[in-house]
């Protein structure tokens, strides 16, 4: 019971790994980042998100009005049979139907219930709707991202992809999987309450710790990391390169491969903390060094010499990039309307038990009637409840 990308990517993970995934879904409308472009599916402008494809792969779709007593009756033969049940509506919502946490767990305790919501069960902002870019906002990220104060551009900034809601489904995962255990050491299940505030907060790490115990606040430092250097992006002569080093001995073997083994015992560069302190020298003389010559030879040469180095890849680029290809980060979904969906493929590689990635997003109630069939409704129950706008 989840749209958007927070509760959608849990259960595709779930799905990825070998879960059987019932997508319930409003009537007509389906899940709202259907609707969430441009772009759009080829063919299916307004109606269908690329969007949407990026997260709810390998699963079943089934309409179905919850606020309606049938609609109700429905949806508890379905938790019946569940192990999961999955929302992300407003705290409190499904309760008003007698379909919250302490409703199904009194009519089936081994229920692992998971609760995805913007602020979380409790605490004053429990009720408030919240979305990717407001938890970015008040968890501190827009804050430590961007330009540094007094350059052109400075001053907060959003990440480009909706990093809390993708962390929010993984703690989801996370969650479901701990409560599964404990379901199966006790036979009881349990509330797994994850917001997307809570897990951009989890994800500060440094920052907050740097807040909490010294009172110091990390800047924002635009490409360049706030506590080691070299660490950022430089030009060459084609563009640019991310340079990486994150300690002594990987900026000795960067000073040998740029031609000035001296850096490594030079007081100003030494020492991470004196890099850190000569950052515009340090970046002025690599930088004189790496235009002379193009991405393809600073990237074949730095990583040759054990330096952590690589391009700022376009999609273009990473669709083509040899190392995606080989290992398949991109697969290909037949999808029943639109034909071929490429999307991401799951990151979780497992030896004995790989994850399962061959059923394309569903369109809206695709499923509906084989879901009905599967809990013992015939064709004439089903045109009875299309009728009344059950299903």
């Amino acid at each position: 019971m989840t749209r958007v990308v927070a509760g959608p990517l849990a259960t595709q993970t779930f799905a990825d790994l070998g879960a059987e995934v019932i997508k319930i879904e409003r009537r007509g409308e389906g899940d709202d980042v259907r609707r969430v472009g441009p772009p759009w599916l080829p063919g299916a402008k307004g109606a269908e998100s690329t969007y949407f494809q990026s997260v709810n792969r390998g699963k079943r779709s089934l309409t179905l009005d919850f606020t309606k007593p049938d609609g109700i009756a429905l949806l508890l033969r379905l938790i019946d049979r569940a192990d999961v049940l999955v929302e992300n509506y407003r705290t409190g919502t499904l309760a008003q139907y007698g379909l919250g946490y302490a409703d199904l767990h009194r009519r089936k305790p081994g229920l692992i219930y998971c609760s995805i919501t913007g602020f979380g069960l409790t605490g004053p902002y429990a009720n408030r709707s919240g979305y990717d870019y407001l938890a970015q906002a008040m968890g501190g990220l827009m804050d430590v991202t961007g330009h540094a104060n007094g350059q052109p551009g400075a001053g907060p900034l959003r990440v480009g992809v909706p990093v809390a809601d993708i962390a929010a489904g993984m703690n989801a995962v996370i969650g479901v999987l701990a409560a599964l255990r404990h379901r199966d050491a006790t036979g009881r299940g349990q509330q797994v309450d994850v917001s997307l505030l809570d897990s951009q907060i989890a994800m500060m790490l440094n920052p907050v710790a740097a807040w909490c115990n010294t009172g110091t606040a990390i800047p924002r430092t635009g490409n360049d990391h706030p506590s080691a250097s070299p660490y950022g992006v430089y030009p060459v002569a084609d563009g640019h390169i991310l340079i990486a080093t994150f300690n002594d001995r990987e900026f000795g073997r960067l000073a040998v491969e740029l031609g000035h083994p001296e850096w490594a015992t030079d007081p100003r560069y030494a020492t991470n903390g004196a890099r850190v302190a000569n950052r515009p020298s340090l970046a002025k003389a690599i930088t004189d060094i790496l235009l002379g010559q193009n991405k393809d030879y600073w990237v074949t040469k730095l990583n040759a010499g054990k330096i952590s180095c690589g391009p700022i890849n376009t999609m273009a680029d990473l669709e083509q990039d040899p190392h995606v290809r080989a290992r398949g980060a991109i697969v290909t979904l037949d999808h029943p309307v639109h034909g071929p969906v490429r999307v991401p493929r799951s990151p979780i590689r497992l030896s004995d038990t790989p994850t399962c990635q061959d059923r394309a997003p569903p369109t809206v109630g695709q499923h509906t009637d084989e879901i009905l069939g599967e809990l013992g409704l015939d064709a004439a129950d089903i045109t009875d409840l299309r009728q009344r706008e059950i299903v």
